[in-house]
């Protein structure tokens, strides 16, 4: 990799080190080897796909690890780094301008900032969780816990309540069932044995209490008051890439509890949603009483003095440490939206047309940052995951290339298809197309099997064809029915047998 200079003109240049920013640098280094490419990122740290396992037309399977950039690009001469951040873009001029004042020209421009924790409230004792920094912040903080809460229902916060132990754990979702993000009812049911209270971790996980994570991590030092800050927020804090699918498992989460080690302590409070935060002061001040956390073998650490109290929209007021903010997050944009006149979606997102393209002449965006503004396939929905973050930074990549040529290029095949293969509580998890009938309404018919603590199986049918399905478990149905959703194939003779374990539906459809 190449040292960089201010004022130095780049062929292509993509601001970002997150998984859509590398991928996207990578396969442009692939594509032209011959022309120069910078990556700006604000760390050294940057976000790289491994271990690709493709298992399907459209569906397949990575790891994610944190390497140096410059060890990353090191047999890339063509690739640049320049750590900085950015703070202006000139699209008439074709540069952008770092926080050091040095300005650098592109001929096409890709943008992969990410996103930003969305946070409840701002606070001391409110963290969320984007980065390897901001966990390793959490993993200080909760050695020192008794009792956490976590508000929110999407990925990270099914991960961190399967993961923490030896702290009472409040998870407040606004929903009726865990998971409501990814699963169903049905599935919510099926994972819930997997979190109950008194329930001991596994003796896999009392191992990695034992052992370092032999992965290799490179550290960022940039805390500020000894709180966690992230790129886009007000104290412009420097921040590495999304954290990948397996980023739970890297680290071993426990509490402060001088009890019954070696247990989970979950209490679930359904349908409600953050209203306040009260410092201890205020709470006494409020007059209510504080809300009792189910009892763990006959312990109690109600009435304690907490640092911070969470009241909820059902009324009810629980004391903790400290709160984890899990619930979702929202495209970095902010200081490019100030900058230059990018069209922008409701979401808050990079409006991008099928190529990648902004509305801004040879700039491009991909991953979290951006907003789609295509019509999707009937299969195809955006979700902010890594899956996609990589899928959009190769085709933005590949638009990139094709474009600097004077060629046309059509939409790439991955979006003809919902795919995301992740891990929750354990079990291998595969969604596929309209996943959790989204869109349908009440036109569509579903198909279950469920086999308790094994496998949980539910197809999504529309006129007789399969148009999205949930995988918990080594079913080893994914590639089937990938097929079965992408040829629409007519199921109405065989619908009633599709999803008996006594039959082979490979073999049925070969």
């Amino acid at each position: 990799m190449a040292s960089s200079a201010t004022g130095r003109k780049f062929t292509f240049v993509v601001i970002g080190g997150g998984i859509s920013g590398v991928s996207c640098v990578e396969y442009l280094s692939s594509l032209c080897s011959e022309e120069t490419i910078a990556l700006v990122t604000a760390t050294d740290v940057v976000k790289a796909t491994c271990n690709v396992k493709k298992f399907g037309r459209t569906l397949e399977e990575f790891d994610v690890e944190e390497r140096s950039a410059s060890s990353l690009f090191e047999q890339s001469p063509n690739v640049v780094k320049i750590q900085s951040v950015v703070v202006g873009i000139h699209p008439q001029e074709h540069s952008i301008v770092t926080e050091t004042g040095n300005k650098y020209y592109y001929r096409k421009l890709c943008i992969c900032t990410g996103g930003t924790p969305n946070l409840i409230t701002r606070h001391p004792c409110v963290i969320g969780i984007r980065d390897t920094e901001s966990v390793l912040h959490l993993k200080s903080k909760l050695s020192q816990a008794r009792r956490i809460a976590i508000v929110g229902n999407g990925g990270i916060a099914l991960e961190l309540v399967y993961e923490m132990y030896d702290c009472q754990v409040l998870w407040a979702i606004k929903d009726d069932a865990i998971g409501n993000t990814f699963f169903d009812e049905g599935a919510a049911t099926f994972f819930l044995p997997q979190i109950e209270t008194n329930q001991p971790v596994s003796e896999e996980k009392k191992n990695l209490m034992k052992h370092t994570v032999k992965r290799m991590k490179y550290g960022i030092e940039t805390v500020t008051n000894n709180e966690t800050c992230f790129l886009g927020n007000p104290a412009n804090t420097l921040s590495g890439g999304a954290l990948g699918p397996d980023w739970c498992s890297e680290f071993s989460l426990h509490g402060a509890s001088s009890k019954e080690k070696g247990y989970r302590q979950v209490h679930v409070e359904y349908k409600c949603e953050f209203k306040q935060l009260l410092n201890p002061e205020e709470f006494k001040r409020c007059g209510e009483q504080e809300s009792p956390f189910p009892l763990i073998k006959g312990s109690s650490l109600d009435s304690a003095d907490w640092q911070v109290y969470i009241q909820l929209s059902n009324g009810k007021i629980y004391g903790c440490d400290f709160i984890v903010s899990a619930t979702g997050v929202v495209p970095n944009t902010q200081s490019f939206v100030l900058c230059a006149p990018f069209e922008t979606a409701e979401d808050g997102g990079l409006l991008v047309n099928s190529n990648m393209q902004t509305n801004i002449e040879d700039i491009y965006a991909a991953g979290d940052v951006c907003t789609t503004g295509w019509d999707p396939a009937p299969h195809w929905l955006q979700m902010r995951l890594w899956s996609q973050a990589r899928q959009m930074g190769m085709f933005a990549a590949k638009s990139i290339m094709a474009h600097f040529s004077n060629e046309k290029i059509p939409l790439d095949f991955c979006f003809e298809l919902f795919t995301h293969v992740t891990q929750f509580f354990g079990y291998k998890v595969v969604l596929l197309g309209k996943f959790n009938a989204q869109g349908l309404g009440n036109d569509y018919e579903l198909l279950l099997r469920y086999t308790k603590g094994e496998e949980y199986v539910k197809v999504v049918l529309h006129e007789d064809r399969m148009c999205g399905a949930v995988l918990i478990g080594e079913t080893d149905l994914e590639e089937t029915f990938e097929n079965l959703i992408l040829n629409q194939t007519d199921l109405s003779a065989i619908k009633d047998i599709l999803l008996n374990p006594e039959i082979d539906i490979e073999d049925y459809f070969d």
